[in-house]
């Protein structure tokens, strides 16, 4: 928030600082052009030019004049001139007038060190002026310096005013910009809290997921060596258990670098075209197997016989996810179905099943990682809760959509859909 506000805050004072030194030089550039072209009539007239002659322009011949040289011939009647000797005394008091002289010039010093620049300078704080002041060439009089002074109260009360309405916005600008900064601030750390909440979280769960298998991998082995001159046939249910939790360790480890693979960005799909149906067919033939083993009806009705550009390896973990899942919380006599239809110029694939279904309230959480909805059946299976997190990047990584529909009786519904 602090540093949006200090960017806002040069911001704005850079922007201030452009518009008004722009507007002062500006204001002021006529009336020093006004006092240049004196200086110059004046020039001339000490050359040997006379006051109301009309110069002729360079290679023109006697044309009209220029609006430049009708300001230079005819000079702006606010310019006031006054003649300075080298002791530093006026010379032409009656010619600026008496009561200019007496009201305002009798304390005032010539400054001799600005020659030939455009200065500002004020007279009892009250009337600005722009003078300029140059050495007289004329050596056959007393006078050494020529200073003129052109009043410029008007445009200094412009310069004031623009000043003071340049401030006030500042400060509006700087008080939005604190509401701005820390909306912003608000709005940007949203996404970075939720992450560093989700990386917590999922550093926790995996901890306690690749703590368990190992705890009860060491205790097997443990038990193992207490008794080294066992045979193996005698310590078979340690072996295959410590076996069992290998390969569901090797599995998570597995899943895990998968997520992180993706969360980074770093898997590429290998995309190439897929008969559809035929892969559905292909995937589903040994599962159809299981099922019947295990006393349940599996079900095909396959309607989409196109071909799809897909990562086919991807696509084939996004269908063994799901099949697993079925197989894991249907029953005897439950039924798995995959049906596959083209809608709306996209490929859609249904995957149902009658058994244990998911409760309402958790359907939003589903997808994910380390979520189970019922995690004691959750470990009797094997699951850990990343499975769905991984068919959901698939999925979306296939530029496709993944949602899941509980029916009113019994089961679920996983609706696919892809890109065609």
């Amino acid at each position: 928030m602090l540093l949006n506000l200090l960017a806002f805050t040069v911001i704005f004072a850079i922007f201030s600082f452009i518009i008004f030194g722009q507007v002062q030089r500006t204001l002021y550039s006529h009336a020093d052009e006004e006092l240049q072209l004196f200086k110059e009539r004046l020039t001339d007239d000490l050359n040997g030019l006379e006051g109301d002659e009309i110069r002729p322009m360079p290679g023109k011949g006697n044309q009209d004049p220029s609006p430049m040289d009708k300001k230079r011939d005819n000079p702006n009647p606010r310019i006031v001139v006054i003649q300075w000797d080298r002791t530093g005394n006026i010379l032409n008091k009656g010619e600026i007038g008496s009561l200019f002289y007496e009201n305002y010039l009798t304390d005032y010093q010539l400054d001799k060190t600005k020659i030939d620049e455009i200065k500002m300078m004020a007279i009892d704080d009250m009337y600005h002026f722009r003078y300029l002041l140059f050495e007289d060439a004329n050596e056959q009089d007393d006078i050494a310096y020529i200073q003129l002074l052109i009043n410029v109260d008007a445009e200094q009360t412009i310069i004031s005013n623009f000043m003071k309405l340049v401030t006030i916005c500042s400060v509006i600008f700087i008080i939005l910009s604190i509401s701005a900064s820390f909306l912003l601030s608000r709005k940007m750390m949203k996404p970075i809290i939720s992450s560093w909440n989700k990386q917590a979280e999922f550093v926790e769960n995996a901890s306690h997921e690749l703590r368990t298998p190992l705890t009860i991998i060491q205790n097997k082995l443990e038990l193992l060596l207490r008794t080294p001159q066992e045979r193996i046939a005698d310590k078979f249910e340690n072996i295959a258990l410590s076996l069992s939790e290998t390969r569901r360790l090797s599995k998570l480890t597995s899943d895990l670098l998968t997520l992180a693979r993706a969360d980074s960005a770093e898997t590429e799909l290998n995309i190439k075209p897929v008969e559809f149906d035929a892969f559905v067919q292909k995937v589903c033939a040994p599962y159809q197997e299981i099922a019947e083993s295990q006393q349940k009806h599996f079900w095909l009705n396959l309607k989409c016989p196109i071909s799809i550009n897909v990562d086919e390896t991807r696509l084939h973990q996004l269908f063994v996810i799901l099949l697993d899942n079925a197989l894991k919380y249907t029953g005897e006599n439950d039924s798995i179905g995959v049906k596959t239809y083209v809608e709306d110029q996209r490929v859609v694939i249904e995957m149902s099943d009658t058994g244990i279904g998911i409760k309402e309230e958790n359907i939003q959480h589903i997808f994910e990682r380390f979520y189970r909805e019922d995690r004691a059946r959750s470990r009797e299976t094997g699951g850990v809760g990343l499975g769905l997190s991984i068919a959901q990047w698939i999925v979306e990584k296939h530029r496709g959509s993944i949602k899941v529909m509980k029916h009113q009786q019994k089961g679920t519904t996983f609706i696919i859909k892809l890109p065609k």
